[in-house]
């Protein structure tokens, strides 16, 4: 049987290189308005998911965007 991958996560996450999960930050689509430049400023790069995460994730992922 073929292995599915789960659509909604292979849009929202890359796996880089050494095989960490990078996803990217929430808050950064509208109202940037009234926020602030430093609170723009963080959300800028993506997130590393953590360690404890990262199994969880590798299971809804086809083996070849794994890494």
């Amino acid at each position: 049987m073929t292995l599915k991958t789960r659509s909604g996560v292979k849009k929202r996450l890359k796996v880089t290189g050494t095989g960490k999960i990078k996803l990217g930050k929430a808050c950064k689509r509208h109202l940037l308005s009234n926020k602030s430049k430093k609170a723009k400023g963080r959300n800028k790069y993506g997130l590393i998911v953590a360690d404890a995460e990262v199994k969880k994730i590798k299971r809804q992922i086809p083996h070849s965007l794994r890494g």
